[in-house]
């Protein structure tokens, strides 16, 4: 009876384990707090929306490296290279204003 237990518990152990193989890592959110807060995203150098959205509404990318840009008029522009996780971050930027 002790190597039919084993036997089973085996089988359930891999049956578990091949149905996470299927599996997809959860994605990675992105919230930008930013002041300006009409500055605008970009992600992997492509336009994602303005920092007030990114607050509200936190944008879903694949988890890994992305490349972020703040940019706003009247401000330098600011980049980040972020390494995202899954699940949420939250990223603060205050853009420095070019002087006059």
């Amino acid at each position: 009876m002790t190597s039919r237990f084993a036997l089973g518990l085996l089988g359930l152990l891999l049956f578990a384990a091949c149905g996470m193989q299927g599996r997809q890592s959860l994605p990675a959110r992105l919230r930008v707090i930013a002041v300006p807060v009409t500055a605008r995203v970009y992600v992997d150098d492509h336009f994602a929306g303005s920092a007030r959205v990114f607050d509200a509404h936190p944008r879903e990318l694949r988890p890994g490296a992305h490349q972020i840009t703040l940019r706003a008029p009247g401000y330098f522009p600011h980049d980040l290279e972020l390494e995202l996780p899954s699940g949420t971050t939250t990223v603060r930027v205050r853009l420095r204003a070019i002087p006059p």
